[in-house]
């Protein structure tokens, strides 16, 4: 994440589990699941400061869905998310693919309802704060399938319509209620297609992104009135790496909306800028929108059903998903009832007995965060590449891969629950690497050189050794070791500092100048940014490469090489007069204090040492000191669980001799920084990071060293949780993994550990023993015990 620390206002509020002031009506909630019933969308909204507490919006759509919808409070784009709780207006419903909020929109489009005085369409409002409706008090349902609110035109009279909304992964379904104040207010829907290039709260670009749009009128009641477009929104384009930017550039976002109600529109028209162009049947450029009027009469209500299909490849794609994925008879009830399967089939896996009602709902919106991203990118077996401009057939492709964040525990959380999808998002790398030359660090439609580190190696490398299989183990290899031993372009010369414009593909910045030549070590602080972060990630990615190695098969000759440099790397920054890692520079001088870092300080860099954690306990002294010097971390207020670096650290306890540590620290970090509240989140969800982190504590386990395939332990939060396994190629049977901890609700330390009946003597357990089910039993207690408490040295 890119965090920036703002003044967080108190506001007091009371938000339900599944309504936020109202009840979600009965149609919409089958089937039964308390397990999606317990996920609040709220959660990490963030009051006024989202980019503080969360970064998430309350959008429906199914897991790992191409495009999500929201309502829309504020416009959004890089580091402002569209949907803030607090607001009480709203100006539009839009298809979004912003994947995190210090990430770009891309390709979006909106549907914004409103009331016109008069049927030429003339006062039709295309200005975002001008169509702004206002919210009708407790009316607004937030649920992960269904969203629904009552809009008032407090400002032109016109009457209230009740908007109702879901999504498929392509298509989003909504459903408009108009309620006129009188006769001659005449209900309008307008189809956002381009929108006016947004770097700040006000719009700084009028002639960027360009859109067209086609309109379709029939008076035909079984064909529906259609309005097709485009636009090439893509609010990152300029961090776009040079080799490919302009083939990057062919992307476009298209869509098609479908009108049920095509015999009770009286009108329509296009409106680019403010120009207002009644009964036009097309129109291209920036600021591009087209619109429809609805016959009223005398009726009291006037129902319209508009189902939207959304492409990265044509119009025609976007309006074959809508037949695809929401069929002509289908309402907008038995769509979000798919979306609502689609989360109970995850969801649903997962029982859980004892714990607190904070806990649950913190638990199960958890779930729900991390099965957001990636997103899917492949439609009807093709996907558009950003790295060549051209369409390729696939069965799967992603995007919106926060790696840097995700690499630690939130890809370790979808290979247990979501192990089918993980080949596919594997294959999808490679097929990045193939086509672009490199491996993703920050794909956003394509890369964006965001973060340090190539932690794609780390995921590779985690789905190897965890026995996932359907995808190329060679290229897998090519690609990684590409990674490890090809400096990216003019590496001597380019900085490659956070969000740098026009240059090509990051990768290891520094590694020809400094990290991998004549056995220096390290990255100098003097030639390239984030010097000290980028040493101690390469380090840990020569780990998961060895790792990736070993589990293909390669020789041992080239694995440890690997090895030897993840080992050694770290300790070139270790400054032993003050105990802890700090950046050099190229002549080998320190570069001081604070610099280098990324996210985080010297205290939480010099933690970041997981794959030679003997090593650095040995640093430090023995387990005694550095169990001191975790304590003086804690105690001394550096631990920032706002930021990923520190993510790890607690665990660190455990695996050297001080568990009860762990168990209690863990706790308090769980029960400061979650509940299950807008302000739910301490830091940015990152793609579902934050929430992975409490997952797998309130489980009892963490994957300190992820490409290790092991887990450090901790203090479950539940008495019981079972977890439906997921079928693979590998396995197709019914596994359940049962993790029983009687007492952890109110007891936090472990006396005893055993894995499928064997006894657990040092706090670690492997993948392997958990990937095929099995039960781990906890046994609590209320006071600490020597499990886990080895002999302090």
């Amino acid at each position: 994440m890119r965090i920036i620390i703002c003044t967080i206002l108190a506001v007091t509020y009371f938000v339900g589990s599944i309504a936020f002031g109202s009840t979600i009506p009965p149609a919409f909630a089958v089937p039964p699941s308390d397990e999606v019933d317990s996920v609040n969308v709220l959660v990490g909204n963030g009051g006024i400061a989202p980019s503080v507490t969360g970064g998430m919006i309350p959008s429906t759509a199914p897991p790992f869905a191409m495009t999500r919808w929201v309502a829309q409070t504020r416009r959004n784009y890089v580091s402002r998310t569209p949907y803030n709780w607090t607001a009480d207006r709203i100006s539009g419903f839009q298809g979004t693919r912003q994947p995190a909020i210090w990430m770009g929109e891309s390709g979006s489009v909106g549907v914004v309802p409103g009331f016109a005085a008069n049927g030429d369409g003339k006062n039709v409002k295309a200005d975002f704060d001008a169509r702004g409706m206002k919210k009708v008090d407790g009316t607004e349902i937030l649920t992960p399938s269904y969203y629904s609110i009552e809009l008032e035109d407090d400002v032109g009279g016109g009457g209230t319509v009740l908007v109702e909304q879901t999504a498929t992964s392509r298509v989003g379904h909504l459903r408009f209620t108009f309620r006129p104040s009188l006769a001659t207010f005449i209900p309008s829907l307008l189809v956002e297609m381009a929108r006016p290039s947004i770097t700040s709260s006000t719009p700084t670009n009028i002639t960027f992104p360009i859109g067209d749009v086609t309109l379709s009128p029939t008076s035909n009641s079984s064909t529906p009135f259609e309005i097709c477009g485009s636009n090439n929104e893509r609010q990152d384009r300029i961090i776009t790496p040079i080799s490919i930017a302009d083939k990057a550039n062919k992307f476009k976002g298209y869509a098609c909306a479908h009108f049920s109600s095509a015999s009770t529109i009286i009108s329509h028209g296009v409106i680019q800028n403010t120009t207002i162009t009644p009964l036009a049947q097309s129109g291209s450029g920036p600021m591009l929108s087209a619109y429809v009027l609805f016959k009223s009469g005398g009726q009291r209500e006037i129902v319209v059903d508009v189902r939207v299909g959304t492409s990265f490849i044509s119009t025609d794609l976007a309006r074959s998903h809508i037949f695809q994925e929401t069929p002509a008879k289908a309402t907008i009830e038995n769509t979000a009832r798919t979306v609502r399967e689609a989360w109970i089939e995850k969801l649903g896996r997962i029982k859980v007995q004892g714990g607190t009602k904070v806990q649950r709902e913190s638990f199960y919106t958890g779930i729900f965060h991390t099965l957001h991203y990636p997103s899917e990118q492949h439609e009807s077996g093709m996907y558009f590449s950003g790295n060549d401009g051209e369409v390729h057939s696939a069965k799967e492709s992603y995007t919106g891969y926060s790696i840097w964040d995700t690499f630690r525990a939130a890809w370790a959380w979808q290979i247990i629950l979501a192990p089918e999808r993980i080949p596919g998002m594997v294959t999808s790398m490679l097929a990045d690497f193939k086509e672009a030359g490199r491996l993703p660090m920050w794909k956003n439609i394509v890369e964006t050189n965001i973060m340090v580190g190539t932690h794609s190696d780390s995921l590779v490398a985690e789905a190897a050794v965890k026995g996932i299989t359907g995808f190329d183990p060679e290229l897998a290899w090519e690609a990684v070791s590409k990674n490890a031993f090809t400096p990216p372009f003019e590496d001597a010369t380019v900085v490659y500092s956070d969000r740098q414009e026009n240059v090509d593909f990051e990768a290891r910045a520094g590694l020809s100048t400094d990290y991998g030549v004549e056995g220096k070590g390290w990255v100098a602080n003097d030639i390239h940014s984030e010097s000290a972060s980028r040493t101690l990630d390469y380090a840990y990615d020569d780990f998961s490469a060895a790792m990736l190695a070993r589990a293909i098969g390669k020789p041992e000759e080239v694995v440890q090489p690997l090895l030897q440099r993840s080992m050694q790397a770290p300790f070139t920054l270790w400054n032993n007069e003050t105990g802890f890692i700090q950046a050099r520079n190229a002549d080998g001088s320190w570069a001081g204090d604070t610099a280098g870092f990324t996210e985080g300080d010297k205290w939480a860099y010099s933690f970041d040492i997981v794959q030679a954690l003997p090593e650095l306990i040995e640093r430090r002294g023995g387990n005694a000191s550095f169990v001191q010097s975790l304590d003086d971390h804690f105690n001394g207020g550096h631990n920032d669980h706002r930021n990923e670096p520190s993510h790890h650290i607690p665990y660190l306890y455990s695996l050297s001799g001080a568990a009860h540590r762990t168990q209690e620290v863990v706790r308090q970090i769980a029960n400061t920084n979650y509940n299950n509240t807008p302000n739910g989140l301490s830091g940015n969800e990152d793609c579902g990071q934050m929430s992975a982190w409490y997952i797998f504590s309130a489980l009892g386990f963490y994957p300190v060293n992820p490409a290790s395939g092991e887990y450090a332990i901790g203090s479950p939060f539940f008495d019981k949780v079972s977890i439906n396994l997921p079928p693979t190629a590998a396995n197709q049977k019914e596994r359940v993994l049962t993790i029983t901890a009687e007492g952890a609700s109110t007891k936090q330390y472990v006396k005893g550990l055993t894995v499928n009946g064997q006894k657990v003597e040092f706090p670690v357990i492997t993948h392997k023993q958990i990937a095929n089910g099995g039960e781990i039993v906890f046994e609590m207690s209320d006071s600490i015990e020597k499990w886990g408490n080895g002999v302090l040295n």
